[in-house]
């Protein structure tokens, strides 16, 4: 998922309504497919068989919503570091604007494609208008009315000339386990630990995507894909806002695994972007597990593990059933206890319950202990139960009053699907249909 579209310009020339235009054309034709975060400001997109990411950098700078000089400057060079192709948006109603020309003087020295859209052309007039954009110097000027879609399919046609054709790694049937976590805590430590074993068991998988490193290990009856978002120290003077690069990284790594090993620091514990990294690959339904590192520099007593557990599974909840390991990396404490939990979450992940073996097992559970009445008296049946073919574990019931089954019900069905099948570190999506 190499390929990587940013859109920059000014406050209100319309790059929201670009990105939503871009991101939706394609919402409109493709069901959603689990694992595509619906984020505001990253989004998929695909145009004659090409498939690539859109971001909105407007949506990560504080404050773009005034004309700061410093904030434009802020998203234009997050496009330059983070994108294949730059759509410079401009608005032909308000004409050339010094900002305009201020954002091109940077984009000229850049070794990126930039591409000049200029919006709100919803007439023939305006067509004209746009002709003074030339003065850029930026080549090409593109007429679109982002609102009513006008002119865009022209825009996509030339962009997709300018983007590699999608290249395959052959390793991609390998699970690919993705080490996150905020800075500072221990990723690349842990990757090296990790990797440092025996330096014969590493292979560097070619096709690497530029923000993040891939590499095969295979070794102890074990071959995935290890993927390291830790070597992503930025040098350069705008980087204050560190937050929405690693958010962003954060997104699209997760996107691409299978299992999300979120690594945490045992002395700062669980913070609210760890929180929302974990959200983040529970939506995405993938596999997690939490690795509390840095543990050798807890005062311990005999069971601080265990109340720091629980501290932890209190913050996560309602997802609760997610294993847990205290590591110090520095001390190579308990790290391959992280691969082998790392296997056990993607064999979990990827379990298939035969549809008879299902109900056999919990028709009689339901049975014993049935949904509560809905109101008015009318009981909830279930039927019957399948597994859908998802990549992750989702789960059919149908039964005769589906929109009233509580959620207290659903979360009872829940956890004893994970209690019979283990479906530890695995968030697991539960239907109910009208049979």
């Amino acid at each position: 998922m190499g390929n990587i579209v940013a859109i920059v310009g000014r406050p209100n020339v319309g790059k929201s309504t670009l990105f939503n235009r871009l991101v939706e054309a394609r919402q409109a034709i493709v069901e959603e497919t689990s694992g595509v975060t619906r984020d505001r400001h990253y989004g998929q997109s695909d145009w004659n068989g090409k498939h690539f990411a859109v971001i909105d950098t407007g949506g990560y700078v504080v404050g773009s919503e005034d004309v700061f000089e410093e904030e434009i400057r802020k998203q234009v060079a997050l496009a330059i570091d983070e994108s294949d192709i730059i759509l410079f948006v401009v608005d032909v109603r308000e004409g050339m604007h010094i900002l305009d020309s201020e954002v091109a003087i940077i984009l000229r020295q850049c070794k990126k494609k930039v591409m000049v859209v200029a919006n709100k052309v919803d007439n023939s007039d305006r067509i004209a208008d746009a002709h003074e954009f030339y003065a850029l110097g930026l080549g090409e000027i593109f007429t679109v009315s982002a609102i009513n879609g006008s002119g865009t399919g022209e825009l996509l046609d030339e962009l997709v000339l300018h983007l590699p054709d999608d290249t395959v790694e052959p390793e991609s049937d390998l699970p690919k386990f993705t080490v996150v976590g905020r800075p500072n805590v221990g990723k690349s430590s842990l990757i090296n630990a990790l990797l440092g074993v025996d330096r014969n068991i590493v292979t560097d998988v070619a096709g690497t995507t530029r923000d993040s490193i891939h590499t095969r290990y295979n070794a102890f009856g074990m071959d995935f894909i290890l993927v390291d978002t830790a070597g992503l120290r930025k040098k350069g003077k705008v980087y204050e806002n560190i937050e929405f690069y690693s958010v962003l990284r954060a997104i699209r790594a997760i996107e691409e695994s299978d299992v999300v090993i979120l690594l945490i620091d045992a002395q700062s514990g669980m913070e609210s972007q760890d929180l929302n990294i974990l959200h983040l690959a529970e939506k995405n339904r993938k596999g997690v597990l939490i690795v509390v590192n840095k543990w050798d520099l807890i005062e311990k007593e005999s069971n601080t593990h265990l109340e720091y557990e629980k501290a932890i599974r209190e913050r996560t909840s309602p997802f609760t059933d997610i294993p847990i390991i205290f590591t110090s990396v520095i001390n190579k404490q308990r790290i391959y206890k992280v691969l082998e939990t790392a296997h056990q979450v993607y064999e979990n992940r990827q379990r298939r319950i035969p549809t008879a073996k299902l109900n056999d097992i919990f028709l009689p559970i339901i049975e014993a202990s049935p949904a509560p009445a809905a109101s008015r008296g009318k009981y909830i049946r279930i039927k019957y139960i399948t597994q859908l073919k998802t990549a992750a574990p989702q789960f059919v019931f149908f039964c005769n009053h589906p929109r009233d089954v509580k959620d207290n019900y659903k979360r009872f069905l829940e956890n004893r699907l994970r209690e019979k099948f283990n479906f530890t570190g695995v968030p697991v999506q539960l239907y109910f249909r009208q049979k």
